[in-house]
């Protein structure tokens, strides 16, 4: 069994996988925003295709290749920035590479038949997602119907591709997880995969000073910790939850403090006296031009009535009214309700907890960690795939 579990290959774990809804890297950051609002998935991948080539030796991934990933988080760290608070729509003009990463390797092309070892140990190194040629060809009648306008195609030559992420190998190694014991059942503390590298800010902290945190929480594909003076975790930030949001989040990061965000982004929509906030705080700062954006995007009656009158006689808003689920918000896509939305409440473990268990609970959540705390609720740390990754890696030695 542990013999045949080696000869695992990436095309085994690619089995109906969709294809990848892709953008085109001549694209600009409103095609980006355009797409992603009508796409079921968080992250849009963005292809570079040279179709000048003629020699017929290229084949489709020669021509084609994924350069990366864009998600809502990377348009709203962007539009967060000085200059573009100013003049938000000649923001959006930027190509889409302004809002790539600019860290090299998270997304690498790989052969289907590349082995499960091989792609693990892609994963450990930093590579966040594997793409992946797509066996099976579709008629051009199927691949238009799986590729809206807002989007460019990833074929050719009949081509498509799909790919692979931490959490898909992740699950697909839950799924054999017999084969690894006694490992599963030891304590995350005792397999030395708590990491104390962690991102935090402090509850009354202004969100604005963790847009750097927020940032590089997406390139981790981990969350920014909100912590209370003592370093008691109150709840987080997490790049998961943004990504279900759309742009006009950018005035409440800009407006408010880290643990009003959390409030903000919690599913079922903003309370009304932050939404208040937010525009006040804007009509002060005088971002006319985010101010204008967040009406248009905001379903909030406040929203409308504060830019529709000159008097603010209609701005008292009992603090404690809360909005309903808004349009523009968990609803990008018609079909939105295949979407899992998380709450702003952190997903966590204790330092004795097992492998296996911290395993079922990230898969559970949808999140690629789960925070450590101790009994007292102070953050001890932060457990990820990656690190589990690098474990079972370990042990798969042992069984070639």
């Amino acid at each position: 069994m542990a013999v045949s579990f080696l000869r695992y290959e990436v095309s085994d774990l690619c089995l109906a996988k969709p294809a990848l809804r892709s953008l085109s890297a001549s694209a600009t950051v409103a095609d980006a925003l355009e797409a992603l609002k009508t796409c079921e998935e968080n992250f849009i991948s963005v292809w570079d295709c040279n179709h000048s080539k003629t020699t017929r030796s290229l084949d489709a991934g020669q021509l084609c290749r994924c350069v990366g990933k864009v998600c809502m988080v990377d348009v709203i760290c962007y539009l967060c920035k000085d200059d573009n608070l100013v003049s938000p729509s000649a923001a959006l003009k930027a190509p889409v590479s302004a809002i790539l990463s600019k860290i090299p390797g998270q997304v690498m092309h790989v052969e289907p038949s590349c082995s499960l070892l091989a792609a693990i140990d892609l994963i450990v190194q930093g590579v966040q997602n594997l793409v992946v040629p797509i066996r099976t060809r579709l008629s051009s009648s199927s691949r238009r119907k799986q590729h809206p306008k807002s989007t460019t195609t990833t074929f050719h030559n009949g081509q498509e591709f799909c790919w692979l992420t931490q959490e898909d190998v992740v699950r697909f190694l839950l799924s054999s997880i017999g084969l690894f014991s006694p490992i599963p059942a030891f304590s995350i503390d005792s397999l030395g995969i708590i990491s104390t590298d962690i991102l935090a800010i402090n509850y009354h902290s202004s969100a604005n000073s963790a847009l750097q945190l927020i940032s590089q929480s997406l390139s981790q594909q981990t969350s920014v910790a909100v912590v209370d003076s003592e370093g008691v975790l109150i709840g987080e930030i997490s790049p998961f939850t943004l990504a279900c949001c759309d742009e006009s989040v950018a005035a409440a990061i800009t407006t408010l403090s880290a643990g009003d965000l959390m409030s903000y982004i919690d599913c079922g929509g903003p309370p009304e006296h932050l939404v208040r906030v937010v525009m006040e705080r804007l009509k002060e700062r005088k971002l006319q031009g985010v101010l204008e954006n967040y009406t248009l995007t905001s379903s909030s009656s406040y929203a409308h009535s504060l830019m529709s009158s000159s008097s603010d006689e209609e701005s008292s808003v009992s603090p404690n009214t809360t909005l309903q689920p808004r349009s523009g918000r968990y609803s990008r896509s018609s079909s939105y309700s295949a979407r899992m939305v998380r709450r702003a409440e952190a997903i966590v473990c204790h330092p004795k907890s097992s492998l296996v268990a911290v395993m079922i609970q990230a898969i559970a959540h949808r999140a690629n960690y789960v925070w450590v705390i101790e009994d007292d609720c102070s953050l001890v740390g932060i457990v990820t795939f990656s690190g589990m990754l690098k474990v079972f890696r370990e042990h798969l030695e042992t069984m070639a």
